[in-house]
């Protein structure tokens, strides 16, 4: 057969269309090796080979090439498995980064090295000051001086002073959480606004893109900005993504069948036999899920967002505050709404309540996210770090509670001996008025009882003048001095908690707890210091913060670098590389120039059959 005059022209200039659009596609690519979220784009071609030749004469083996390019698509280069791969990561980096945020704000209260951290190394100084100030008023002849009592009042003002204020900075840490969460009484979105609008951008861009590919048009931008939507959704929220077809063309009936004439119609043509002769181009669902865990420690899902379906907003679900404020952010719940249009076949929840639970017991937060941000904000607010089962974080709770233990076992510990002190004197044995002889109290109420970090202050009474510091405290040898309350006070700062039995201390506390000045519980909380003086629990409660802070801040480092290492894998495939960039411009303009020279070949093939060929007969 002699193929048709023109046809290698059309060949020729099939290639120069296919090479100058892959020219096209590389200034693209160059042009936004830059762009955040871009994409590197590639020209699918497919070769043009006739299947039903015109010629009537064709032998059966003649080889069908040369008719030469198509092009068929622009499309991206990405690989969904490091997609998948980079979004898992991105959940621990910002479960991680999250909690080492809170982690710095809590430091700026209890780091000891920190130049930041006034409020610990203020309570440090004020321990230090108030055994200065009691070894200077041991002399008999100060202990019933007015001034030097006044000296002594001072310093412990100063210091129940810097313990509210280091309970009121905790209370601000969890507010600031709290905000970051809200966005309330910020200029800034919050992580529920900001997930929210990313779960209506990505339902939205969905529609959009779907509505563009079925009229031809890739939108590969708008791809490139739904998955930039979805990598930072992956930092918010655990999430999986599936790629799938609509109900009208995944190639299943409606009761589930994939190989009736039904089902086939959806996703291949057939000829009149019904035998699929080609597959149809129909472009892809986006299908987002929430992972959770449920109270069985059991992986669900639920639908965030769900394709195209639907009109307005049933095809993505919200995220809501329903418990919880400002002033009680350790309270705070919130409430996943799953997508109205669910079509995942395993999905049965439409709503996931992430609430805070009976801290007292073992349910506490019974449905958990396996990372994100969002998570972490929550464990630092409800988690206290010594609940059984949930002792993995210690939250904001776990800090205040070692400052309450701080608060209350000095006070305890204080007024039971100028409590004893006040029995021992015979100013104050007329009825129980030696037990109203306490120096530090509840500020809300003027007890001894319930004392914390937030409530701790001087009696008012102390500063009446209608309490005094006692002189006739116990001693070791059961003799009674001026000076005995005030050495026992001095002992009190220097021994270490709990107390060793049979000690002086011991039998004061005890003799407390036999009179009803203290109850069992109180002494509980004084054992709670775990082998520390007063001062030197400030630096347990430190060290606990700076391991906290290292072994997070490690494992930050390390979900970074392995994040870093998947990033640039995917870029190495989906990023745009100017070397490579350069190599396929000079491949392609090599392509051109020999299309070029083909149809040049071509014309001078022509022009020799035109003119000099023909000649017979004249």
């Amino acid at each position: 057969m002699v193929r048709a005059t023109f046809g290698g022209f059309s060949t020729a200039l099939s290639s120069l269309q296919a090479n100058q659009k892959r020219l096209d596609i590389v200034g693209h690519n160059l042009a936004n090796m830059n762009t955040v979220g871009y994409t590197r784009q590639n020209l699918q071609t497919s070769s043009v080979n006739y299947r039903s030749p015109v010629a009537t004469y064709m032998n059966g083996s003649e080889v069908i090439v040369g008719f030469g390019v198509h092009m068929d698509k622009v499309t991206q280069i990405r690989d969904p498995y490091l997609d998948a791969q980079y979004r898992s990561q991105m959940q621990k980096s910002g479960y991680t980064s999250s909690l080492q945020t809170a982690l710095d704000s809590l430091s700026k209260i209890f780091d000891e090295s920190s130049s930041n951290s006034s409020t610990f190394q203020g309570i440090q100084a004020a321990f230090n000051d108030l055994q200065s100030a009691l070894i200077e008023i041991q002399d008999p002849a100060k202990v019933n001086d007015a001034i030097y009592e006044s000296e002594l009042r001072a310093k412990m003002k100063a210091l129940t002073n810097l313990l509210n204020d280091a309970d009121n900075k905790i209370t601000q840490a969890e507010q600031q959480e709290f905000m970051r969460l809200t966005g309330e009484n910020t200029h800034e979105n919050g992580s529920i606004e900001n997930i929210n609008d990313m779960l209506m951008q990505i339902g939205n861009l969905n529609r959009q893109i779907k509505r563009n590919q079925i009229l031809g048009q890739q939108s590969l931008e708008l791809m490139d900005e739904r998955n930039v939507l979805l990598d930072e959704l992956a930092s918010y929220i655990p999430i999986e993504v599936t790629y799938y077809k609509d109900r009208a063309h995944d190639g299943v009936d409606e009761n589930g069948n994939t190989d009736t004439k039904e089902a086939l119609e959806e996703a291949f043509y057939l000829d009149k036999n019904g035998t699929p002769i080609a597959k149809k181009e129909w472009p892809d669902d986006v299908r987002v899920e929430l992972v959770y865990t449920d109270a069985n420690g059991v992986s669900q899902r639920l639908t965030l967002v769900e394709g195209s379906e639907g009109t307005g907003d049933e095809n993505y679900g919200k995220l809501g505050l329903t418990g919880g404020d400002f002033n009680n952010p350790g309270d705070v719940e919130l409430t996943f709404t799953g997508s109205k249009i669910d079509l995942a076949p395993t999905n049965n929840a439409t709503t996931l309540n992430l609430a805070k639970g009976n801290i007292a017991g073992q349910d506490i937060g019974d449905n958990q996210l396996p990372g994100g941000s969002l998570q972490a904000s929550l464990d630092m607010l409800w988690k206290d770090g010594k609940t059984q089962g949930i002792q993995d974080v210690n939250g904001y709770e776990y800090y205040r509670s070692e400052l309450d233990t701080l608060a209350k076992a000095f006070a305890d510990v204080i007024n039971a001996i100028n409590i004893d002190g006040a029995k021992n004197d015979d100013k104050h044995q007329a009825g129980d008025a030696w037990k109203n002889q306490f120096l530090i109290a509840n500020k809300t109420d003027g007890s001894m009882n319930n004392i914390t970090a937030a409530n701790i202050s001087i009696n008012v009474e102390w500063v009446n003048g209608n309490v005094h510091v006692s002189t006739a405290g116990s001693a070791a040898n059961d003799t009674h001095n001026p000076t005995d309350t005030i050495l026992n006070m001095q002992e009190a700062l220097k021994v270490t908690y709990p107390l060793v039995n049979n000690t002086n201390l011991d039998k004061i506390l005890n003799q407390m707890l036999a009179d009803g000045v203290l109850t069992q519980a109180d002494l509980n909380n004084v054992g709670n210091l775990k082998d520390n003086t007063f001062s030197d629990f400030m630096n347990h409660v430190s060290t606990v913060l700076a391991n906290d802070s290292y072994h997070n801040g490690q494992s930050l480092k390390t979900n970074v670098t392995v994040l870093n290492g998947i990033q640039n894998t995917r870029d190495s495939v989906s990023g745009v590389s100017l070397d490579e960039e350069a190599s396929n411009m000079m491949q392609f303009m090599s392509a051109y120039n020999a299309a070029s020279r083909l149809m040049t070949a071509l014309d001078q093939t022509l022009d020799v059959l035109i003119n000099s060929t023909g000649v017979v007969g004249r």
